[in-house]
């Protein structure tokens, strides 16, 4: 295992500049430069010295249309891992983030308000993963006619999530039919999980093949629509804000700007990068490959999951240039990720 690198006093300042210049503009940075706003008192050929001793250890490269240079991933992760201050954010800012974050939401809104919310502050794309909601409780379930045998289900489960859906049955149901069916369901199964009345169901649709009271067989027919059928899956993560990114495009190669779309459609290495945060503790931080994802070249994911009563849900992210200005990007993520699961507290995500 390779050690890691250390910088003297005079190399560690001459990065940290390099870096902090490459951030601001996204131009390679001379020496003279350098010399001009390192507040060293050492000549530009000292200055010469020292980059080329950077470059020799891989932290700078020097683009071949430009004498300046520019950090390498390695360099950026050295600076990150080592060189950079992190500012603390602002009490006010963080009271603005947590008005908006209001408990009375239920997940979706909360999670979209959070992908919102560090896109907006960060000027970057903001990517929330969806808590998985494993244990819904049925809380109330009613049905009202629609023409053309179609029916709408109105599915309220935990303590305040509603679904919506229109099915479509092989006859026409009247208002006081679908009320007597409603009122069984509620009487049998409020209170009960999901999965298990399906399971009820299942059996239940077996067992009633012979004769049996109308009010049940059709409390069944209808059931087994709206719990049983494919149900619209909600997304694993929430996007927001890519159109952020494009203003980087003058400064990003337009084909891997390209790729870094498709990396938002392709659900499986998004999920696969979130997987190997969400039981990490604290901001995580991929510089360029460092992310796993094909194609994503100057670009980085800074990543921070997010809990309910100590057991974490979910990550909160940002994606942007690889030369964002970690030391703001950073406390956005994490102050966000933490006032998300405190805001979720009673949304029942088990």
């Amino acid at each position: 295992m390779n050690k890691p690198l250390v910088l003297n006093e005079r190399a560690a300042i001459l990065l940290r500049q390099l870096v902090s210049s490459y951030i601001l503009d996204g131009q390679p940075v001379g020496s003279k430069q350098l010399a001009q706003n390192a507040g060293l008192d050492i000549s530009s050929a000292t200055i010469r010295n020292v980059l080329s001793g950077l470059e020799k250890n891989g932290l700078i490269v020097a683009p071949h249309t430009s004498a300046g240079r520019i950090p390498t991933e390695q360099g950026l992760r050295l600076f990150v891992d080592s060189l950079l201050e992190v500012q603390p954010m602002e009490e006010g800012l963080i009271d603005q983030l947590q008005s908006k974050l209001d408990p009375d939401k239920d997940v979706d809104d909360l999670v979209n308000q959070a992908s919102q919310l560090v896109s907006e502050m960060t000027h970057m794309a903001g990517v929330v993963s969806v808590p998985k909601q494993t244990g819904a409780t049925l809380r109330h379930i009613e049905f009202l006619p629609l023409p053309d045998k179609r029916i709408l289900a109105i599915m309220v489960t935990n303590e305040r999530d509603v679904q919506n859906k229109v099915l479509h049955l092989d006859k026409e149901y009247s208002s006081d039919e679908l009320q007597h069916v409603s009122n069984f369901l509620n009487q049998q199964f409020t209170g009960q999980d999901i999965l298990q009345i399906r399971e009820q169901l299942l059996s239940d649709l077996d067992r009633t093949r012979q004769d049996v009271d109308n009010i049940m067989k059709t409390a069944i027919e209808v059931a087994d629509k709206v719990l049983l059928d494919d149900v619209p899956e909600k997304p694993d993560f929430i996007v927001q804000g890519e159109t952020n990114l494009v203003r980087y495009n003058e400064n990003t190669d337009r084909e891997q700007l390209q790729h870094l779309f498709e990396i938002f459609d392709r659900k499986r290495e998004m999920l696969g990068l979130f997987d190997r945060c969400v039981h990490e503790e604290g901001v995580k931080i991929f510089i360029g490959h460092e992310a796993g994802f094909e194609g994503f070249g100057d670009c980085s994911v800074i990543t921070a999951p997010y809990s309910v009563e100590g057991k974490a849900v979910g990550v909160l992210g940002v994606i942007g240039p690889a030369r964002m200005n970690y030391d703001r990007v950073i406390p956005v993520v994490d102050v966000t990720a933490k006032l998300l699961g405190e805001a979720l507290k009673g949304t029942s995500i088990d």
